[in-house]
């Protein structure tokens, strides 16, 4: 099982910078992929990117290509997400996420079970 926190969000301006963080706890965070979600007010929650488990592969919304970058260290048991060129659009509460299946790299949300509980990021623009 696999307990995650996220940190990192905030207040940016349009155009602005944020990176967040997720740390996460167990032995075995090595072996799995992880994801970042999103849910803004009103809406449902979406996918925003995923990683393997090495790194070495990872899948983005086509909405965040371009502007956003997920890389982990398995070192310190941390994913984190680069968001660049931040957007109103992009405000919503981001999540990460561990699959059920702990190396299937997926952009599915229901093949997630583990979740975090979320970090607020507001762009202004």
């Amino acid at each position: 099982q696999v307990q995650l926190v996220e940190s990192g969000g905030g207040l940016v301006q349009a155009g602005g910078s944020l990176r967040l963080s997720c740390a996460a706890s167990g032995r075995t965070f090595s072996m799995y992929a992880m994801g970042w979600f999103r849910q803004a007010p009103g809406k449902e929650r979406e996918f925003v990117a995923a990683i393997n488990w090495s790194g070495g592969s990872t899948y983005y919304a086509d909405s965040v290509k371009g502007r956003f970058t997920i890389s982990r260290d398995n070192a310190k048991n941390t994913v984190n997400l680069q968001m660049n060129s931040l957007k109103p659009e992009d405000t919503a509460v981001y999540y990460c996420a561990a699959p059920r299946s702990m190396k299937v790299l997926t952009t599915t949300l229901d093949e997630y079970d583990y979740w975090g509980q979320g970090t607020q990021v507001t762009v202004s623009s």
